[in-house]
C-alpha cells in the first residue's frame, strides 16, 4: 500500500530564526540570542497549515551549542502553543547531508530550506521550497534550482503548499 500521507519538514535557522546580525541584541549567536525575531508570519503559517499536513518536523543542521540555544529559542517563543507542532518533531543534526536521512526516515514529502546546497540532498523529498535564499548560495549551486520552487515569504510559502 502507497503512503499518501503529507509530510512537512521545516528548517529553522533563516527560516523560523532571522538569520544572524551584528547586532548583539539581536544575532543568535550573541549574548542575548532569545531576543532574535522570528522570520514573519512563520509561526502563524505553521499554525494554519496543520490540517493541511499529517505531520510537521523541523529539523536542523548545528552544533550542540546552537541545539540548546534553538530548544530554549522555541521554548521562549512559546512554539508548540503557537503552532502545534510537539517538541519530539524538532530533530537536529551536525551536517547538511545528514538532513537526507532524516528526512527519509519520517517519510516527508515537502521540505523548505534556506539553504539550496540542503535541498540538493534530499532526493527522497518530492516537494522542495527555497526558502528566501542568499545570492551566494544560488550562485553556488545553481544546477539545482530546476528542483525546487523559490519562495520569499512565509504567505507566498503557505499559498503553495496549500496548493501541491
Amino acid at each position: 500500500m502507497i503512503d499518501a500521507m503529507r509530510r512537512l519538514g521545516v528548517d529553522i535557522g533563516g527560516v523560523l530564526i532571522e538569520p544572524a546580525d551584528d547586532d548583539a541584541d539581536t544575532s543568535f549567536f550573541g549574548a542575548h540570542y532569545l531576543r532574535t525575531p522570528m522570520v514573519d508570519g512563520a509561526f502563524d503559517a505553521l499554525a494554519a497549515l496543520g490540517p493541511a499536513f499529517d505531520e510537521v518536523h523541523l529539523v536542523s543542521k548545528c552544533g550542540e551549542s546552537t541545539e540548546r540555544r534553538t530548544r530554549e529559542w522555541l521554548a521562549h517563543h512559546d512554539f508548540t502553543v503557537r503552532t502545534g507542532i510537539p517538541v519530539d518533531r524538532v530533530h537536529f543534526c551536525r551536517t547538511r547531508p545528514a538532513k537526507a536521512p532524516i528526512a527519509q526516515r519520517l517519510g516527508l514529502t515537502h521540505f523548505v530550506d534556506d539553504r539550496l546546497e540542503v535541498l540538493g540532498y534530499l532526493d527522497s523529498v518530492p516537494h522542495r521550497y527555497l526558502f528566501r535564499p542568499r545570492p551566494a548560495e544560488v550562485a553556488a549551486h545553481a544546477a539545482l534550482l530546476p528542483l525546487v520552487h523559490r519562495v520569499e515569504s512565509w504567505s507566498e510559502l503557505a499559498d503553495l503548499l496549500r496548493a501541491d
